[in-house]
């Protein structure tokens, strides 16, 4: 129990202030007075930028304490979807330094159950009444479900916090398991929160369809024509839509599982699984009975100091009201946190209004909306671009004398959002059609941001700031603008308008924005490139010795390592080479989430005979390897344990496999159709071209992983666009697509050259990969490093194919290097004895199993243990399917 002492008033404070107490007092020998102490009800985001803020200005002015619900820190709730995407919940953590800081007291876990406003006290769940001198309500909002019948069937979830996440990916896993199908999955809602939802249902591997009440998706930041383009990139996606909708009531089985949802036109749909995303409501419970005033809709009201109707009290983020709204966004709520901090220290500051501008995070779908976007404003124009055929819409509002940038909506394609949206409420400068013109359209004006421009909308980060934080505070980086200011440390939408005006500051102090490497090498990576090929230097020890400074860490070994394998041919473990691999390459291999490894061995093109399939399918069973058919046409076998490594592969390579690559910053795949060898739409042998270029470039070290696609013809199924390097098959011969990738920011390819002949493809794809290897940064794909490219396509044709820098003779000298030095790197480590020694468990035992790693049978394979099946005892015994209690 922690002791608390009670409040005694303090004129030195103008209000209350505790006597000693051990819970809170760090220097119980001084003598001046106890500072004053705040109590920050909630540990989300904003709780946590109000404490950074708080105690960021000023030293001991106040104590912390703050109590949450959750039995954790505080987490980026914006990237929960990313959670579905590999990201664990350390991942998502905040920083842990503030509510790690002397002056905080942290109580996780904990419920505040009620405020004694009399006596200046909260009381928690268990038993305890913490005295405050100031209360800040941070307590956010939950997530609200449909009231209709059969909302709390079981397989009903909600979409908030980690615990609901980890919950639904729980129950899809179990019930896909139970029902021996692939799930159908229901998302109510069809807003920002809902689409995420059902990416994320669809990563799960559910079918989902969207279920909109209103006329169109995103309603509350999209008109009707963004709605419709919205929808068709989702149905694209593979995600059902469904507007119009009211859901009535939902249905169970016996058991009590939900098994469909009734509409009010009184049709039904089958469903295994729903998640509820109609909105959020304030968690303003503790302030209704306290006595606080609070909006008729819901919300603690508050001034624009963030003050509520008790002057001892503030409220800030989602509970809060402001001019009769709650919005449930991080920006505004990270805005009130500043404004709140301020003003405890005695700070003129206001809350200026709800910043609405919001950009969808979904994996191939596009979309943002800012400021004004429905043309409220009297006299606004709308300008207009629409692309049914590409899927894109794009509006813009101005001020009724087309001069002034009110908001607008991205669908389809929102890179011009990171400038639109500075400029909101300030002179656009220039045609508006020049903002929304595709690529290659008529150019952008690129006039000076003023100083009141906003870039930041999460953290309230205008042009100003980060000016001021390059000229008055040194920050020579984008890390050094966002420790400084904190621009870019949410979202993250705005870095790239960071660094352009970074980059123009330092410009007009003489200066250049810092491509060095690391601390230890004053040069980028195409310097460091150019500077060991130049040299001939094979080895880390020589390279730094004679372009760097101290030993090397963790960002320029693994640089350095994937350098001198390109140049030099090298295995990835010989001699000081082993020491600067990273992870997985250290033991060529993908460690997992429970610390095995993955074997993934290379299938070219995705063709396979039926011989090696049965060695694959009898390896992952004498090892009990989980396996799965992958993206990218090949097996991937997931369990194995460090030691068991060695012997996998050497059964692989005696069948005549080789590594896949897929744990190395190389090319991991070309993807195929059957092409014209089986389709009858098929116009080229596309299988064997993806083979010979998988064999030709297997192996190659890059800055970043590679994909290729060959489609046999336009139909694409081989989704070739979406690939660094791209090839579709047409009558006049290969067309080339370069700079496609998927991931979080997805571009699609454009077009390179046409009709190429094989000889001509393959001399084109050797110059473009070298020429990218050659020259892009450290962890650059080919898509951002082809948009950085001066010239753009232009001159990356001229490049390739008229010599305009005279370098193709390198180009095609460094692939015949590559081609000629080519080893499969596992069947070489397995002639090495002594490589082989850096394969065990433990050193003074090389053959003994992690007892740390356990499983569980899942759909018939083995998958990693849960804290929860451990408990339960249901692991598997061995390599087998058997249960053990």
């Amino acid at each position: 129990m922690i002791t608390v002492a009670r409040i005694v008033k303090s004129p030195q404070h103008g209000g209350t202030a505790h006597a000693t107490s051990p819970a809170y007092v760090r220097d119980m020998s001084s003598t001046g007075p106890t500072p004053p102490h705040v109590v920050v009800v909630g540990a989300g985001m904003v709780a946590h930028r109000f404490v950074e803020s708080l105690l960021s200005r000023t030293d001991d002015a106040w104590r912390v304490t703050v109590i949450g619900e959750e039995p954790r820190y505080p987490y980026d709730r914006v990237g929960l979807t990313s959670f579905f995407a590999g990201a664990s919940a350390d991942d998502l953590a905040l920083d842990a330094s503030p509510l790690a800081d002397d002056r905080v007291r942290f109580h996780r876990g904990v419920t505040v159950t009620r405020i004694d406003r009399d006596a200046a006290e909260v009381v928690t769940d268990r038993d305890e009444r913490i005295a405050y001198d100031r209360l800040v309500l941070a307590t956010g909002s939950y997530a609200a479900r449909l009231a209709v019948d059969g909302y709390d069937h079981d397989g009903c979830f909600v979409y908030r916090t980690i615990e609901d996440v980890e919950a639904l990916e729980a129950f899809v896993e179990r019930r896909s398991a139970e029902l021996g199908r692939r799930l159908v999955g229901t998302v109510i809602g069809g807003g920002l929160l809902g689409l995420e939802a059902a990416g994320a249902l669809q990563g799960l591997d559910v079918d989902c369809t969207v279920i909109q009440s209103s006329d169109r998706l995103m309603s509350a930041q999209l008109d009707l024509p963004a709605g419709d383009a919205l929808r068709r990139l989702i149905e694209e996606r593979g995600i059902g839509v469904r507007t119009s909708s009211l859901t009535t009531r939902l249905d169970a089985d016996r058991s009590g599982q939900v098994v469909g949802l009734e509409f009010r036109d009184g049709s039904w749909e089958k469903t295994d699984v729903v998640v509820f995303t109609v909105g959020v409501r304030p968690r303003d419970e503790l302030a209704r009975s306290a006595g606080l005033t609070v909006d008729p809709r819901g919300g603690v009201v508050i001034d624009a100091a963030c003050d509520t109707s008790d002057p001892q009290i503030l409220a800030i983020g989602e509970v809060a009201s402001f001019d009769g709204q709650c919005v449930g966004l991080v920006a505004p709520g990270y805005a009130m946190a500043e404004v709140a901090a301020a003003r405890l220290l005695g700070l003129e500051a206001s809350f200026a209004g709800f910043d609405v501008s919001t950009k969808l995070k979904l994996s191939g779908v596009d979309v943002a909306s800012f400021g004004d976007a429905f043309a409220e404003t009297p006299g606004a124009l709308d300008v207009v671009y629409a692309d049914p055929i590409a899927g894109v819409y794009k509006k813009l509002v101005l001020s009724d004398d087309a001069k002034t940038l009110l908001g607008g909506i991205l669908v389809g394609d929102a890179s011009a959002y990171g400038s639109l949206r500075p400029l909101v409420g300030g002179t656009l400068g220039g045609d508006p059609v020049a903002y929304l013109m595709p690529q290659d359209g008529v150019a952008a004006p690129t006039g000076e941001l003023p100083d009141e421009a906003l870039v930041c909308s999460c953290n309230s980060v205008t042009a100003g700031g980060i000016r001021s934080a390059v000229h008055d505070e040194n920050c020579t980086d984008v890390k050094g603008i966002k420790a400084c200011t904190k621009a870019g440390a949410a979202c993250g939408s705005c870095v790239g308008m960071i660094t352009k005006l970074l980059g123009s500051e330092l410009a007009k102090t003489g200066a250049a924005l810092s491509s060095s490497l690391c601390e230890h090498f004053a040069m980028s990576r195409r310097q460091l490139f150019d500077a060991v090929r130049v040299s001939g230097l094979s080895t880390f020890s020589t390279v730094i010795e004679r372009f760097g400074t101290g030993r090397g860490c963790d960002i320029c070994k693994p640089v350095l390592a994937s350098i001198l394998s390109t140049l030099t041919g090298r295995h990835v473990l010989d001699g000081e080479n082993a020491t600067l691999q990273d992870t997985n390459d250290h033991v060529m291999a993908n460690m997992q989430k429970d610390g095995s490894y993955s074997v993934v061995p290379r299938i070219p093109g995705g063709e396979i005979t039926p011989e090696g399939l049965l060695v694959i399918g009898q390896v992952a069973q004498d090892f009990g390897l989980y396996t799965k058919i992958t993206g990218g046409q090949r097996i991937d076998m997931f369990g194995a344990r460090l030691e068991q490594l060695p012997e996998i592969w050497q059964r692989l390579v005696d069948a005549g496999f080789e590594s896949g690559h897929a744990y190395g910053k190389s090319l991991r795949t070309v993807k195929s159709c059957v092409g014209s060898t089986w389709c009858r739409y098929g116009v080229q042998d596309a299988v064997g071209m993806a083979v010979q270029l998988e064999l030709r470039y297997r192996g190659l070290r890059s800055p970043h992983k590679i994909k290729l696609g060959v489609s046999g013809c336009a139909r694409e199924c081989a989704e070739a666009r979406g690939k660094d390097v791209g090839v579709i098959a047409t009558e006049a011969g290969w067309n080339m697509y370069v700079g496609g990738n998927g991931g979080f920011t997805p571009r699609h390819a454009v077009l390179l050259a046409e009709g190429l002949d094989d000889a001509g493809l393959l001399q084109a794809i050797d110059r473009f990969l070298m020429y990218y290897v050659f020259t892009a940064d450290r962890l650059q794909r080919t898509a951002p490093w082809f948009e950085d490219l001066e010239g753009g396509i232009d001159e990356l044709r001229r490049v390739v194919f008229d010599d305009s820098l005279g370098i193709c003779a390198d180009l095609d000298a460094a692939m015949a290097r590559h081609l000629d030095t080519y080893e499969d790197e596992w069947k070489a480590t397995l002639d090495d004895p002594e490589k082989l020694l850096r394969f065990a468990s433990f050193v003074n035992a090389p053959t003994t199993p992690d007892p740390s790693l356990a499983y569980t049978a899942e759909r018939g394979q083995a998958r990693p243990a849960t804290a929860e099946d451990r408990e339960a005892g249901v692991l598997i015994a061995g390599t087998t399917l058997e249960v053990r209690r």
